[in-house]
């Protein structure tokens, strides 16, 4: 395997090679993008992964890395891969693909995860994970890491995800695509262009299904200095989302909606086995006002999991109360829960 830098951002390439997918495709000379900080130990077991999220890149959650946060470079050997599709990484905006060609194939996060372990265990010199961290589809990502690699993974921590995605989950993610492939620009399997309709469409459906309802009851935007509510609407989350690339969209939905830490041939689909299987200690904090990730979810995942403790954010920033990057509150209760978790020995290394 190989490696190289985009000298024009911050982070690395790892060249994976050719990766025999979940469904049954190869992709030929896939690349994941990769950012790391801190020093690995000579023991290779300070290691701790944080996943990026639905759409995300290291740029949305670095933010947690800082000395004298639960996620110390000064401490840590901490590598934050970015998931395929999310543009960094191999994705539909930077392969060679037009409309009428084969369009981007399925990654599962099973998929990606064995590829983000030969990124940290074969080419970085990782041998044991101190922690596997994510909000959101990032926090799927851990759940896989310790369903997949059990005798590797000493911790995880999920802020507002799931060890599968959910089928209320999966509705809600139906209406997103809906939403977009109703543009004209979707055209033969492929955006021909911008879907400008579409875009702003996914970010008015995503601004009702992150935050919580007492948060626009509480008009909690006008924190964040927006005028209105429709000024909201428009310069945050509408804003978010024509920044992004709509094949990239597509093809991370299909991913969240596959997740499934069983749906392999390890577990061969008996999620309560996978879930038996994690030997880590695991701390998982749904947000008590998430309207897709629900905590009810995770109580159940939880009560099949042998070192797992269920700790709900109680917050109205919903959904987002995973990534607190602009909500001090939250990410002090997630950075203490992390601090604590690792100051436990570690459930994979009794």
């Amino acid at each position: 395997m190989k490696e190289s830098t985009d000298v024009a951002a911050d982070y690395r390439l790892f060249d994976a090679g050719d990766i025999a997918l979940q469904c049954g495709k190869t992709f030929r000379g896939a690349r994941l993008a990769y950012k790391t900080f801190g020093q690995l130990n000579a023991e290779g077991s300070n290691a701790i992964v944080l996943c990026t999220p639905f759409c995300g890149s290291h740029l949305d959650i670095q933010w947690m890395v800082q000395p004298g946060m639960a996620l110390d470079p000064q401490r840590y050997f901490i590598v934050i891969p970015s998931l395929f599709g999310n543009g960094l990484s191999s994705s539909p905006s930077n392969q060679p693909a037009a409309p009428g060609t084969d369009p981007f194939p399925l990654f599962t996060i099973t998929d990606n995860i064995r590829v983000q372990h030969q990124l940290l265990f074969g080419h970085l010199g990782v041998r044991r994970l101190a922690l596997a961290h994510g909000w959101s589809m990032g926090g799927m990502q851990a759940f896989h890491w310790a369903a997949l690699y059990p005798e590797l993974v000493e911790r995880i921590g999920v802020a507002c995800g799931a060890a599968r995605c959910a089928p209320h989950n999966h509705v809600f993610l139906e209406g997103v695509r809906s939403a977009l492939i109703a543009d004209p620009a979707w055209q033969d399997g492929w955006f021909s262009s911008v879907p400008q309709r579409g875009l702003r469409a996914v970010g008015r459906i995503y601004a009702g299904w992150a935050m919580s309802q007492s948060y626009y009851r509480e008009a909690r935007w006008r924190d964040a200095g927006f005028s209105s509510l429709e000024d909201y609407l428009v310069r945050f989350w509408e804003t978010n989302y024509l920044r992004r690339d709509a094949n990239n969209l597509l093809a991370h939905i299909a991913t969240w909606q596959q997740g499934d830490i069983s749906a392999n041939a390890m577990y061969q689909g008996d999620f309560e086995r996978a879930l038996g299987a994690i030997e880590a200690d695991a701390l998982v904090m749904p947000c008590d006002q998430d309207l897709y990730f629900r905590v009810e979810d995770n109580r159940r995942e939880v009560a099949h999991m042998r070192h797992a403790e269920l700790r709900p954010i109680v917050s109205e920033w919903g959904h987002r109360a995973g990534n607190p990057a602009q909500n001090p509150v939250d990410a002090a209760f997630i950075d203490q829960g992390l601090k604590q978790l690792l100051a436990r020995p570690g459930s994979a290394a009794q």
